[in-house]
Order: structure tokens, then C-alpha cells, then sequence
């Protein structure tokens, strides 16, 4: 159930990332933005993994600010892959994908916050 409402939540925050993102193809339906969260969560399940693994000394130098930067690659190439799912040039590339980004980033972390995981020691 868990993963169906997480779903949901990252299509809607796509959907209104794309309607209202300047540089975000605005002309997007309700399938698009289910499609692109598909997109999103196969792409942070497989590719996510090895990049964090391979960016884990990184990672560590800078205390977890580099994490920023492989969210950052797994959302391009979300949008990259996902179809109609684009950026038109009304401002640059790399700011639309950076305002994706952030917003994704604020969603997963108020999703992680709202669904924490149980402890093992306060079960009774």
C-alpha cells in the first residue's frame, strides 16, 4: 500500500512540476505524469543504486551534499526517458532540471518523514 501511495504522490508532484515549472512542456495530461512517475521510480530503483554505490566517497567527503547531484542526474534522465515528459527552452535546461529536482527531493523527504518506518525496539 505503501508504494502505491508514493506512486501516486511523485505522479501528482511530476504532474504539477510539469504544469507549473517554467520550462516544463505545460501542455502534459494525467497519463504523462503517470507514465513519468513510473519512469521515475524504475529509474531511482536500478540506476539509483549503482550511482549512490559509485558516488558513495564523494558522497562522504562533502557529508551527503552529493546526493544532491546524483538525485539530480537520476531526474534528467527521467526526463529524458519519459515521453512527453520534456523541457521546451522557455528558460535554461539545467535551472528547470534543478527546480525538478529540489521539488522531488522536498516530496521524498516529507513522504520519509510522514511514513516513518517503525522502530524495532518500540514495538510491544
Amino acid at each position: 500500500m505503501h508504494l502505491l501511495i508514493r506512486f501516486v504522490v511523485n505522479a501528482i508532484a511530476l504532474y504539477l512540476i510539469a504544469k507549473y515549472v517554467p520550462g516544463f512542456n505545460h501542455d502534459i495530461g494525467v497519463g504523462t505524469a503517470l507514465i513519468a512517475a513510473l519512469v521515475f521510480g524504475l529509474v531511482n530503483a536500478l540506476i539509483g543504486p549503482i550511482l549512490r554505490l559509485l558516488t558513495a566517497p564523494l558522497n562522504w567527503l562533502t557529508h551527503g551534499l552529493f546526493a544532491f547531484v546524483v538525485n539530480y542526474i537520476l531526474f534528467v534522465i527521467t526526463v529524458w526517458i519519459a515521453p512527453n515528459f520534456h523541457v521546451t527552452g522557455e528558460v535554461s535546461r539545467w535551472l528547470s532540471y534543478l527546480y525538478g529536482t529540489i521539488i522531488m527531493m522536498l516530496v521524498a523527504t516529507v513522504m520519509h518523514e510522514v511514513w516513518k518506518p517503525e522502530e524495532a525496539g518500540t514495538r510491544s
